[in-house]
């Protein structure tokens, strides 16, 4: 979808339009991708945002802004120097942060970006529930009029998408809002129940 690589076979379209007739530049500012392995810079808070969107000059209103709705504002805010901390033990006066605050600070750098694609592969696997359902109320907000992908095994965080597909194989297999594939009982129902089960 970034064009990191083509496709070897068939295509990969945006409106219609295959994606090697885009500026490549111009197609990369128009996506925002939090990966599972996303990227922890030993550099501050501040900066490890700003790197969502290094077209803009760092605006720290901005900064703080994106923070707040990925929650690592409260992450930040608790740090011995706020957003000028440095994080990560590269550095003898780093902080450390756990899995799930570098997910929050990972996720503000999407939000930052502003992008109108959206692709969040596992983004939340490290939060606990409080957390992950505050992200996605906010995420939810956010990405409206925006495309937004999100791949994720934990079937509670896609429920609220207009589309779902289950892939199976490489192959889409089934594909419909949460409600028409619980009726239709196959893979994605068996699977959401199956999860279902820990929760109650």
């Amino acid at each position: 979808m970034c064009r990191l690589y083509d496709p070897t076979e068939g295509s990969i379209t945006l409106d219609g339009i295959d994606l090697r007739q885009f500026e490549t530049t111009a197609l990369r500012r128009e996506i925002s991708i939090i990966f599972q392995d996303y990227a922890k810079y030993h550099l501050t808070a501040q900066e490890n945002i700003w790197f969502g969107n290094i077209d803009l000059p760092s605006d720290h209103e901005k900064i703080v802004t994106a923070a707040r709705h990925s929650g690592a504002d409260n992450v930040i805010s608790r740090l011995p120097n706020g957003y000028e901390t440095i994080l990560g033990k590269w550095f003898e006066d780093g902080e450390e942060l756990s899995i799930g605050e570098w997910q929050k600070v990972a996720l503000a750098r999407a939000f930052l970006r502003d992008a109108q694609i959206i692709v969040l592969d596992e983004p939340t696997s490290a939060m606990d529930a409080k957390a992950e359902y505050q992200v996605f109320k906010k995420f939810h907000q956010l990405a409206q009029g925006k495309t937004a992908i999100l791949i994720s095994h934990r079937l509670s965080t896609v429920r609220m998408a207009d589309r779902i597909y289950v892939l199976n194989g490489g192959k889409i297999t089934e594909s419909g809002t949460h409600e028409e594939l619980m009726r239709l009982g196959g893979t994605y129902a068996y699977l959401f129940e199956t999860q279902a089960q820990y929760y109650t």
